[in-house]
């Protein structure tokens, strides 16, 4: 008798990853071969093998757990499936201090991942700051243990659990918030540097991650903030979207979440067509024309006008709509305005038939 279905549909999922990741390393290590360090073409030959450490024939892949139902699930399919393939695998937990005994709990999830038989596992402790609210700053200080633990490691990958429906918890909320498409896209399956973050469970649902702790005795964690209704995602989780499958029927988080790779496949396109034409709006001094520009579709023309403004030092994070509204009436609506100001102690302004946009 073959596994229960939600044990079988995670590590379905888990193994479609580490495929990926296994073709993406190995496409790499073809590459370092056929490209010569030029230290080493400078030494000689003879002393390649000696001058740098060779890469790891097998890549090493860790997974973010929380201990919650979902980064378990994922935990378990990941230390079922890795050996299979021979990938390493290992894990991390984030310990974030907001909640008395958080170290125990941190600790209870490096036991349990270490039973599992990953390899390296590790608690990393961070302060989280204040900066757009508790959530976000979580969610900062988390990502940066994360990415600071896979260049410790050399990890080549790190999984996450997210599940459908936090894909489209993660659409209400960039709907809410008025913002382009590109926010209602959603999380991605790859993201981060070279695509080191990975979302194997998307495309399933929260309930069969945990029904697999369930039928394999994975003791999990439910974090309280969960079901805090000071937080914004959990009022959603447990008030807005019951109350939007109340009143359309069952099936919105599928759709939010299908609506969430048609957003993703349009602003990819629209993001491609505007860095083409970031190069055609351009003089020969590098300048923006504001001719060239107003001459573009509003979507394309804004596109470039973010690219701009983050080239000039304007952090992403910090740039919303309605900065890059503004500085697009320089180009749709000259009156002669003054310049806009801009997150960064970024400036953007309209002289002699050119945008200018820099640092203040």
């Amino acid at each position: 008798m073959g596994p229960h279905p939600a044990v079988a549909a995670i590590r379905l999922a888990v193994r479609r990853v580490l495929h990926d990741v296994l073709t993406d390393h190995n496409r790499s290590a073809d590459l370092t071969r056929r490209t010569p360090h030029p230290e080493l073409a400078e030494a000689g030959a003879g002393r390649r093998r000696a001058a740098l450490p060779e890469r790891p024939d097998t890549p090493l892949v860790l997974v973010a757990c929380s201990g919650g139902a979902d980064s378990m699930a994922l935990a378990s399919a990941l230390a079922f499936e890795a050996p299979k393939l021979s990938v390493r695998a290992g894990g991390i937990t984030v310990d974030h201090g907001l909640q008395d005994g958080s170290d125990t709990r941190a600790a209870e999830v490096v036991d349990r991942l270490t039973a599992m038989h990953l390899d390296p596992v590790e608690s990393v402790a961070v302060r989280v700051g204040h900066d757009g609210g508790p959530e976000a700053a979580a969610r900062d200080a988390r990502y940066a243990a994360l990415d600071a633990a896979a260049e410790r490691h050399g990890a080549a990958a790190v999984l996450l659990g997210h599940t459908r429906d936090d894909q489209a918890e993660t659409v209400l909320l960039g709907l809410a918030r008025g913002s382009g498409i590109r926010s209602l896209s959603g999380m991605a399956a790859a993201s981060g540097p070279a695509g080191r973050y990975r979302r194997p469970f998307l495309q399933l649902d929260r309930q069969t991650a945990r029904k697999a702790c369930l039928v394999q005795s994975l003791p999990v964690w439910d974090d309280p903030h969960n079901i805090d209704p000071a937080y914004t995602r959990s009022r959603l989780r447990h008030e807005g979207l019951p109350a939007l499958e109340k009143a359309l029927g069952k099936g919105v988080v599928e759709a939010l979440a299908r609506t969430a790779q048609l957003s993703r496949d349009d602003a990819d396109a629209l993001d491609t067509w505007a860095a083409q034409a970031d190069r055609a709006v351009r003089d020969d001094a590098g300048r923006l024309e504001c001719a060239k520009l107003y001459a573009l579709p509003p979507a394309v023309r804004r596109r470039v006008l973010r690219r701009a403004a983050m080239e000039a030092g304007s952090p992403a994070g910090s740039l919303f709509a309605r900065h890059i509204e503004e500085v697009d009436r320089l180009i749709t609506g000259w009156r002669g305005q003054r310049a806009i100001n801009l997150p960064g102690r970024v400036e953007a302004m309209r002289q002699g038939g050119r945008l200018v946009i820099r640092q203040s």
